[in-house]
């Protein structure tokens, strides 16, 4: 009986998305209500169980402080810099792949929250791609969602399960790179039915180019942080790309080139200058907890944001736009990390992976891929994801006998792969679109997308364990 109580709130958050009779906020909030009589049965008899809500409710108020800082200040990163698509282009396939899986993943990098899915759809569609295929690719950009945003959500997961961040980052980049090989099939075929032919040639031109990407992300992580590590893993060859595709002719070409790209190369490297800061003061109330350094990157992003804004003649109009789409995310994420709080400090999350792990015995590890998945599609963000899930993963794969990061990192991966191919996502692009398009077709055109996630996830979970 406790059991299904202590299932009740997950079930219920669940239920609700896949049903659509809720949004983020109504589910989550639902779930909220349902965790209380949860989280008091599971406490050890004769604990405050009122102290309890309360003081894990203010941790939780701390711990999203953090990510909510990332995703306003990108928000303001992306009103200052964000500038109309460029129309007329050919639908040729290397401009196909380096709106998508460069261009795309590396505005997802820096912003996060799907915003890389819309800057790929708007450059797609000026090249004349529309329909369900376009929103396919658009969502193939959402390939480095650990690193979106510069990683709140993988910051939170970590964070939630008291293990070291860059160490998580480092492991899960492992199964995340050798989906991002497998994304160029993909690819392949969604431009042979949107009518593009891709030559032997080209694929062999773009897979070395993924292999690349790959590289980076997984050789960075021993000596960058792993904030920027989706930046410059897809920025560095998105500017060889780009340069190839149009070198710039003249002086005032090249001017207008490095106008453009100045905002970034401004950002990263204010994000390296203030990771390279020993010891910096910081706010932290809870000791168990990470501290919040006064060169974090919600700080770094605040400040270059701010200051790319003040520059601009319609600085107010963008604030004001920046400000209108910031605060439903940021209660989304608050309840989140809110119900992970009540969840996971009670003991209910333990209690839910072993019985999970008793009831599966020795088929408890291939369980924590396709959670993953299914966590970040209905979430609908990699934070959401490891906020209702990280924990329960964790307890999971202890209780399986795998080593400490293990469970946690596949989860980070699997999460926010199926958070880029979520309800919500899907969603979004789709009213991009205004064509009838539908999220179930996207997800036809995108299964073996899917696919890939859970026999790379599943294999790594072999390989490692």
């Amino acid at each position: 009986m406790i059991l299904l109580l202590q299932a009740a709130p997950l079930a219920l958050l669940v239920g609700l998305l896949l049903s659509g009779r809720a949004g983020p906020v109504g589910a989550v909030t639902a779930a909220l209500a349902a965790a209380i009589p949860a989280a008091l049965a599971s406490l050890p008899a004769g604990s405050d169980g009122a102290g309890f809500l309360a003081a894990e409710a203010l941790r939780g108020l701390y711990l999203a402080l953090q990510p909510i800082g990332v995703m306003t200040g990108g928000l303001l990163f992306h009103a200052a810099v964000t500038r109309p698509a460029a129309g007329g282009t050919a639908p040729e396939p290397r401009r196909v792949f380096a709106a998508t899986l460069l261009m795309g993943a590396f505005m997802e990098s820096v912003t996060g929250f799907a915003v890389g899915a819309v800057f790929a759809l708007a450059a797609l569609r000026a090249m004349g791609i529309g329909g369900a295929v376009a929103g396919a690719m658009a969502l193939l950009s959402l390939c480095l969602v650990p690193w979106g945003g510069l990683g709140p959500g993988t910051l939170l997961g970590a964070a939630l399960v008291g293990l070291p961040v860059q160490d998580l980052a480092r492991l899960a980049a492992l199964p995340n790179a050798a989906w991002l090989l497998a994304l160029g099939p993909v690819l392949w075929r969604l431009c042979a039915q949107a009518g593009i032919a891709v030559p032997p040639r080209e694929k062999l031109a773009q897979a070395l180019i993924l292999l690349a990407v790959a590289a980076l992300l997984v050789g960075g992580h021993w000596i960058l942080p792993f904030e920027v590590l989706g930046i410059l893993a897809t920025g560095i060859p998105l500017l060889a790309v780009l340069w190839r595709l149009d070198p710039p002719r003249d002086a005032m070409a090249r001017g207008r080139a490095m106008t453009a790209m100045a905002p970034y190369l401004l950002l990263t490297a204010a994000l390296l200058a203030a990771r390279a800061v020993p010891h910096p003061p910081g706010f932290r109330p809870y000791p168990d907890l990470p501290a919040f350094p006064v060169t974090h990157v919600a700080v770094v992003l605040w400040c270059v944001a701010l200051a790319l804004l003040a520059i601009r003649s319609d600085a107010a109009a963008r604030l004001r736009e920046a400000a209108r789409r910031a605060p439903r995310p940021a209660l989304a994420l608050l309840l989140y990390v809110l119900l992970a709080r009540w969840l996971a400090g009670s003991g209910a999350t333990a209690a839910l992976a072993d019985a999970a792990a008793g009831a599966l015995g020795p088929l408890a590890p291939f369980a924590i891929v396709p959670l993953g998945l299914a966590a970040g599609m209905v979430t609908g963000s990699n934070v959401g994801s490891n906020a209702a899930l990280m924990p329960v993963q964790a307890a999971l794969g202890a209780a399986a006998g795998l080593p400490p990061l293990l469970a946690p990192a596949l989860h980070n991966f699997s999460g926010a792969a199926g958070a880029g191919m979520s309800f919500a996502v899907c969603a979004l692009v789709c009213g991009l679109l205004a064509d009838g398009t539908r999220p179930p077709q996207l997800w036809r055109l995108l299964l073996p997308s899917l696919a890939a996630v859970i026999l790379i996830g599943t294999g790594a979970m072999l390989l490692l364990r």
